[in-house]
């Protein structure tokens, strides 16, 4: 399984700071970041150039190769370019695990895969419902900046509606079960959760 980085429109040195950030606590081996200093960052069209060139680098097809399952992981304006390619890559024979969504407000999240959503506050986190489902989603309380989510998730405290271990303690809110963790640990989570899902045995 690899995991496809596609940041939003900021300086490159804050995905640098991401990826140290989910890095302490995960070992990611696949890793590529979408390089949106030379690409708009929304192009689903560029971000599936980008896939094919890295494939093509292995001397492989697309499906053929280490990208042939993926979770893409976008942020801001990277969700709409994530959520696009999302919607192409089976049709050329690329499994897509799970999209995560990382303040992507406003973005349609609609898909036959597993979508999660990460939000910098509540707000953000409730009003995206309006724009498609989502499966587990984070968010932050108290709220942090919109960049600061993608610059430092091991720091942002919040509330998941997914219990990430058996010690998780449970409140109550708005009708819903919510558990604390930090958006780190629950990307840990969700990564750990889709790479022992690909190597798990089938019956």
């Amino acid at each position: 399984m690899s995991v496809i980085i596609c940041p939003g429109v900021h300086p490159p040195e804050l995905t640098q700071d991401f990826l140290d950030g989910i890095g302490k606590l995960l070992n990611l081996k696949q890793v590529y970041v979408f390089p949106t200093r030379q690409f708009p960052a929304y192009s689903a069209l560029h971000l599936l150039n980008f896939l094919s060139t890295q494939a093509w680098a292995q001397g492989s097809q697309l499906q053929h190769c280490t990208l042939r399952s993926l979770v893409l992981i976008g942020f801001s304006a990277g969700v709409v370019g994530a959520m696009g390619a999302a919607q192409v890559l089976p049709s050329l024979g690329v499994q897509v695990k799970a999209l995560i969504a990382l303040d992507g407000w406003g973005v349609p999240l609609l898909g036959n895969f597993p979508i999660h959503r990460v939000s910098h506050d509540r707000f953000t986190d409730w009003s995206s419902t309006l724009w498609g489902r989502s499966d587990a989603s984070f968010y932050a309380d108290p709220a942090v900046a919109h960049l600061d989510l993608w610059r430092s998730p091991q720091t942002v405290s919040g509330w998941t509606n997914q219990a990430l271990d058996s010690a998780s303690t449970a409140r109550s809110s708005y009708g819903e079960t919510q558990y604390p963790t930090t958006a780190a640990q629950f990307l840990k989570h969700l990564l750990l959760h889709y790479q022992e899902a690909e190597v798990a045995p089938t019956a």
